[in-house]
This record gives structure tokens, C-alpha cells and sequence, in this order.
């Protein structure tokens, strides 16, 4: 009699697993003004997945908490510090890529994404970004001034993320809040969130059919 390998037989558990429960997605933002639209991109989430929040300290400032549902949860750096004290504690940003199918950082401002390019993690949000599991999902949505977005820096930096395999949901064009028109603007939470959930189906969906044949 033949036995199935181990490892397809972990993939077919894996597969069983994530047809039975929600999606988990670990939300993230940067310091950009968009932040100010995190609550809503945060409970369109929720409403069809399990989500974990990160904000970095800029995007704390700009995030208003009493938008957020009153269950959510939200990391923030002095998480990653006042979470560990000895070896053998859990390391918050190990924690959080282990428990995510999906991470996506919206708005990723020009900061962070050139941390993300540079391989920098000087912050909750970049350590889990450094220690990502690059076969799962990941997308970013920037947020910045147009000529932040057009700045050669910033071309370079795409092409570094697009190397990791981050999938990028472009900016569009619009009156920043800066008072300058032009691109860089962040996509709307809706375009954000039904981009990042078809896509998330779209593999399901292939997965059982590679199931089933």
C-alpha cells in the first residue's frame, strides 16, 4: 500500500484548515495623512476576515482610535518591547507573521518603503515585514506627495519590493492633502480591501480545484 508523503499530507491539512476558517490578515500603517482612513479599511476587513492591526508611531498620530471597532486589535512598538522579557517569551513580530495568511500595509508611506527596500527593521511594523514569509500574500498601497512618488528613489524602491514578490496597489491621482494635485494619493479603502479579497478567493478557489484533480 502506498503512503502519502508527509508534506502532502501537511498541504492537504493546510488546505482543509483555511476552507474552515476565516482569513487572517494583519493590517498595517505608516505615517502618512491616509491613515486617517485606516478605520475603515480596517472594518471592511472584519467583516469578512480576522484582522490584526500594526501602526507605526507616525501613523498613530494621524489613525483615530475611536473609528476603529471597539474589539480591534492594535500593536504598536512598545508591544515588541514590553511583550518580551526573557528568552523563551514569544517575539511579537515572529507571532504575528506566523499567525497571518495575508499582510497589507495601507498607506505605506515613502519612509517605510524605502525601510522596506533597504531591508531596514527598526520598528515593529519593518520587523515583521523583514521576517515575512514572502510565499504568502503581501500588498501595499503608498500614500505620499507626487513628487515623493515620482522621485528616482522611489522607482528603485518598487523594484526592490516587486523582487520580494510584494504586490503593489497603486496610488492614484487626485488633490493631496497637501494641496497639491497630482498622483500619490492612496487607492480607496474599498479598492484596497475587494483587491486583496479577490485575490485571496481567486487562490482558494485554484487550490481546491488542484484538490480535486
Amino acid at each position: 500500500m502506498a503512503y502519502p508523503e508527509p508534506a502532502s499530507v501537511e498541504r492537504e491539512l493546510m488546505q482543509v484548515n483555511n476552507a474552515q476558517r476565516k482569513p487572517r490578515i494583519l493590517l498595517a500603517a505608516s505615517g502618512s495623512v491616509a491613515s486617517i482612513k485606516f478605520g475603515n479599511l480596517y472594518r471592511s476587513f472584519s467583516e469578512w476576515a480576522d484582522v490584526k492591526a500594526v501602526a507605526t508611531r507616525a501613523a498613530l498620530h494621524f489613525i483615530d482610535r475611536e473609528s476603529l471597532p471597539k474589539d480591534a486589535v492594535l500593536y504598536t512598538d512598545e508591544d515588541e518591547w514590553t511583550g518580551w522579557n526573557k528568552i523563551g517569551d514569544s517575539v511579537l513580530h515572529i507571532e504575528l507573521r506566523r499567525w497571518a495568511d495575508i499582510m497589507v500595509i495601507a498607506p505605506l508611506s515613502a519612509n517605510t518603503l524605502g525601510k522596506i527596500a533597504g531591508g531596514l527593521c527598526d520598528n515593529l511594523l519593518t520587523c515583521v515585514v523583514r521576517a515575512w514569509d514572502y510565499n504568502k500574500p503581501f500588498f501595499v498601497a503608498p500614500a505620499m506627495n507626487t513628487y515623493m512618488w515620482t522621485n528616482p528613489f522611489t522607482e528603485r524602491h518598487l523594484i526592490a519590493i516587486d523582487e520580494l514578490g510584494i504586490t503593489l496597489i497603486p496610488p492614484v491621482t487626485k488633490r493631496l492633502a497637501c494641496g497639491d494635485y497630482g498622483n500619490g494619493a492612496m487607492a480607496e479603502p474599498s479598492l484596497i480591501f475587494s483587491t486583496v479579497r479577490l485575490f485571496y478567493e481567486s487562490r482558494m478557489q485554484q487550490s481546491a480545484r488542484n484538490g480535486d484533480s
